[in-house]
């Protein structure tokens, strides 16, 4: 059985002729034939839109559910059934006190750690140069002091003066005197410099294990703040606020205008005619226009007719599900489980 059996085409006259001159239809008012000759337009209507779109299909949706990985109350829920969300607006709220906590606890961490490193760094404090440069100044003072000591001694020994143990007394006496200012020089030297390299090292590692830290504290806490990742409309809400929200359990149900799709069924005689990218028209009850799309997959399975498809022509036969796809802003208006007609090609 063709779809033309279903609606037969039939010429005004004959149906006029074939009821007015039926032996049990003899006398029947002349006014019936107006009657019949609507009956047969409408018959003929039928059949050219039967013709235009020939496959039967519906509209699907490949829905988001969203999430997340920790567990808690639904402290809040801004967006409602109906709503359009953009990314980053804020689906729901679990809450979240430990989660900032946590967060504040991190970067005060990180901050310490930081300040260890910049520490190591910088060396002495001024004040702390001020006081080695005045023991320095007192070394000097002491060395001079020292060598004239040392200088007057040697001359008395030449002389006969003095004993030879003096000499050697003044002598050490300059000696320590001129350690001791190196030894302040150089614990200036040591002081402009920053603390050891392994010391910087082992702080810089402090400072990323840190920052490890934070990021993971931030992620919890992003855990129970969850925003929309993505254009959709907010198709369902799966719990309500004040509710005890499972780990993984969705709250908000999204249809991205991209995940809308129709699905139709091609007779197995008829694959051939479908390929991939190829242009379809479909048509819906209170579709302001018919709408354009582009086959995205051909199911490589056979199987029967579904029973949501009532037509008539199509039952009881092999098919094959064809699905395609639009560009979103054209599939706004399509909703999941609306019945569609489809027609391969593109409007002319």
């Amino acid at each position: 059985m063709n779809r033309r059996s279903t609606f037969p085409c039939l010429q005004t006259a004959p149906i006029e002729r074939s009821v007015a001159d039926s032996p049990s239809r003899r006398g029947a008012p002349r006014a019936v034939a107006p009657f019949l000759a609507l009956l047969a337009a409408l018959a003929c209507a039928a059949c050219s839109r039967s013709d235009a779109m020939p496959y039967q299909g519906y509209v699907e949706g490949e829905f988001v559910y969203v999430a997340t990985q920790l567990a808690g109350r639904l402290d809040d829920l801004p967006v409602a059934r109906g709503d359009r969300v953009r990314p980053g607006q804020r689906l729901f709220t679990l809450e979240h006190a430990l989660e900032q906590q946590g967060v504040d606890k991190a970067q005060a961490n990180l901050r310490r750690a930081q300040d260890t490193v910049n520490d190591l760094k910088k060396g002495l404090r001024p004040e702390e140069i001020d006081q080695i440069l005045a023991r320095i100044a007192q070394s000097e003072a002491e060395l001079a002091l020292a060598k004239l000591e040392m200088d007057r001694r040697g001359a008395l020994l030449s002389s006969g003066s003095v004993a030879k143990e003096d000499y050697d007394r003044a002598r050490t006496a300059f000696l320590n005197a001129q350690g001791r200012l190196s030894d302040v020089k150089a614990q200036l030297a040591t002081g402009k410099l920053g603390s050891r390299v392994d010391q910087i090292l082992a702080a810089q590692a402090q400072v990323r294990a840190a920052q490890a830290e934070l990021d993971q504290a931030a992620w919890m806490l992003d855990q129970k703040l969850v925003p929309a990742t993505l254009e959709a409309l907010v198709f369902d809400l799966l719990h309500y606020k004040g509710e005890w929200v499972a780990a993984g359990s969705p709250v908000v149900k999204l249809l991205p205008p991209g995940n809308v799709k129709v699905r139709f069924f091609l007779p197995e005689a008829e694959l051939g005619r479908v390929n991939l990218g190829d242009a379809v028209r479909v048509a819906c009850d209170g579709c302001p226009a018919v709408l354009e799309g582009r086959v995205s997959f051909v199911f490589p399975q056979v199987e029967y007719t579904p029973p949501v498809i009532f037509s008539q022509s199509f039952r009881e036969k092999l098919v094959f599900m064809v699905e395609a796809r639009f560009d979103p802003e054209t599939s706004k208006g399509l909703k999941p489980g609306q019945p569609v007609s489809v027609a391969l090609g593109a409007a002319k």
